[in-house]
């Protein structure tokens, strides 16, 4: 789980998203929804985020924030 989340760190403090032991699996769960990959393929999950934020870094980031805002307010 979470095994690209290292690489995700800029992203999140652009967004404006704090990880924490206890929203992690969450927001992982939020990640993989948003990309379209079943949960836990971490693999599928990382390659389908990085080809994502090379098209449009600033669509990503946006896209991850209003997705996990709104998921978060439910």
């Amino acid at each position: 789980m979470t095994c690209y989340f290292r690489h995700l760190q800029r992203f999140f403090k652009k967004a404006g998203i704090e990880v924490t032991r206890e929203n992690k699996r969450e927001i992982d769960r939020v990640i993989h929804n948003l990309v379209g990959v079943e949960y836990k393929n971490c693999s599928a999950t990382w390659r389908e985020v990085k080809r994502r934020i090379t098209d449009d870094e600033e669509g990503f980031v946006s896209k991850l924030k209003e997705t996990l805002t709104k998921h978060m307010q439910d």
